[in-house]
């Protein structure tokens, strides 16, 4: 089995070298191909508008100055274009990627770019507790329990287009509940923090932050589970079209 690796946290995260390892009891056929720089938060942006560069880290190992959904492109397009992976595994993100920050998070729009191209993909998060926060945050639950996560998604059969997201919670390795596979969930929108400054010519910038907010977690999705100490696991389908409204739509247009 061939495996590709990506991420958006950036070629030397944590988070991408315990994948490695994890990957690596899988197969030996291991390539990393990944951002070398964070690009959380990027969703599926693609870069156009500037070149984008390869620089290599050793064997199969490569870094892109781009998006995870960049790295990717390139990684299927160039560096394994005669031998195309069997698997792309992208993570372990430093953050969980629950409900709505689907939409957002660079390392599941990595796993997208894969299901577009008919590749099982899946994206797999390390959710934090707010007392942990960068270097301090534990991958410790990913550690033990990803190889079991993820050797029964690769053995089953795949829907075409389609993706798994994997989430970890944030307790120690022995507290955790199990493995859960659940729905997608969505909090309240309201999550946005805005930290106003100024700079020393008088012009007001930003810095945009992604606050917790109160919530009532809907039964069987992942935002519930994964507060009860699951390991979550969510298959995601590229079709976004909302099948209940099409009528009613062509409703609205006489037809």
């Amino acid at each position: 089995m061939r495996i590709l690796l990506t991420n958006d946290d950036g070629i030397h995260a944590r988070g991408l070298k315990l994948l490695e390892q994890i990957a690596r009891t899988i197969s030996d056929d291991v390539t990393v191909v990944a951002p070398i720089e964070e690009q959380s938060g990027k969703g599926r942006s693609l870069t156009l508008t500037d070149p984008v560069r390869l620089r290599s880290f050793g064997e199969k190992r490569w870094a892109v100055t781009g998006t995870p959904t960049d790295a990717v492109m390139v990684a299927l397009a160039e560096i394994m274009k005669d031998a195309k992976p069997d698997l792309i595994l992208s993570g372990i993100n430093r953050g969980a990627n629950l409900g709505e920050d689907v939409s957002y998070s660079g390392t599941v729009s990595a796993a997208m770019e894969g299901a577009l191209a008919g590749i099982p993909s899946i994206a797999l998060s390390q959710r934090y507790a707010l007392s942990a926060p960068g270097e301090r945050v534990s991958f410790e639950a990913a550690e033990a329990w990803a190889e079991r996560t993820l050797r029964p998604l690769i053995a089953m059969e795949w829907a075409p287009r389609t993706l798994v997201n994997v989430n970890f919670p944030p307790v120690p390795a022995d507290e955790v509940a199990g493995i859960r596979v659940v729905s997608q969930g969505l909090r309240d929108y309201g999550r946005l923090r805005l930290d106003k400054r100024t700079d020393p010519r008088g012009f007001d910038y930003y810095w945009m932050g992604l606050g917790r907010v109160p919530f009532s977690p809907v039964a069987d999705t992942d935002l519930e589970a994964i507060e009860m100490g699951y390991v979550t696991v969510t298959p995601l389908h590229l079709d976004m079209t909302h099948r209940e409204s099409l009528a009613k739509v062509a409703a609205a247009y006489g037809g």
